[in-house]
C-alpha cells in the first residue's frame, strides 16, 4: 500500500520552509501536513512530527537533555525572535516603499539585536543549537535567520551565527528552501 503525505503551503512562507527542509488548517493558515488520516498544522509541530516519524533522519535527539534543548530553541524561535523581527520583515518586504514606517523597522531591529547576540554567544559554544549535530531545532531557527539575513538591512558580523547559517545552507535539503528570495 502506498502511503501519501501532502504538505499544503507555499515555499515563500517561513513556516512552509520549516516543514519542507488547500488550506486544511482550521485557522485558515499554512502550512498544513496531511499524512494519511492525520492532519497537522503549526509549523514547529509538523517539524517535530516529521522528526519523530522518521527517526533515521537523526533530527530528533535521542538524548533527553539534547532533545529538550532542541525543543526549547524551537519554542524560542516561534515565541521570541519571530515576534521581534516580524515588523522589520513586514515593513521591508510586504509594505510598499512609500508606506513604510521607519520607526517600526528601527524598533524591530532594536528588539531583535540582543536576541541575535544571544544566538551568537550560544553558537560560539556549540556548532548547532542542540549540540554537536544538526537537529530539528536548527530548522525553524535557520528559516528565521534566512528571513532576517534576507532583509535589506545592515547585518553586523556575527561569525558563529553566520558560520552556522552557512552550514545549514550547505545541506542538500536546504537547496531551493534557504536560498529563496524573500517575496
Amino acid at each position: 500500500m502506498t502511503h501519501t503525505m501532502k504538505i499544503w503551503g507555499r515555499l515563500s512562507s517561513i513556516n512552509v520552509r520549516k516543514v519542507v527542509c488547500g488550506q486544511r488548517n482550521p485557522n485558515g493558515l499554512i502550512p498544513t501536513l496531511q499524512d494519511g488520516d492525520l492532519t497537522l498544522w503549526e509549523s514547529n509541530t509538523i517539524v517535530r512530527y516529521l522528526a519523530t516519524r522518521y527517526p533515521a533522519s537523526g533530527l530528533l535527539p535521542a538524548d533527553m537533555t539534547r532533545r529538550f534543548n532542541a525543543e526549547q530553541w524551537m519554542d524560542w524561535q516561534q515565541s521570541t525572535i519571530n515576534r521581534t523581527e516580524f515588523d522589520a520583515f513586514i515593513q521591508l518586504i510586504r509594505t510598499a516603499p512609500e508606506e513604510r514606517q521607519a520607526a517600526l523597522i528601527e524598533a524591530s531591529v532594536a528588539r531583535t539585536t540582543p536576541l541575535l547576540d544571544l544566538l551568537e554567544r550560544h553558537l560560539a559554544q556549540s556548532p548547532f543549537l542542540a549540540g554537536d549535530r544538526f537537529s530539528m531545532a536548527d530548522i525553524p531557527a535557520g528559516c528565521e535567520m534566512h528571513r532576517w539575513f534576507g532583509l535589506p538591512l545592515a547585518h553586523p558580523p556575527r561569525p558563529h551565527l553566520q558560520s552556522w547559517f552557512a552550514a545549514l545552507q550547505a545541506r542538500a535539503a536546504s537547496r531551493g528552501v534557504l536560498d529563496q528570495p524573500l517575496v
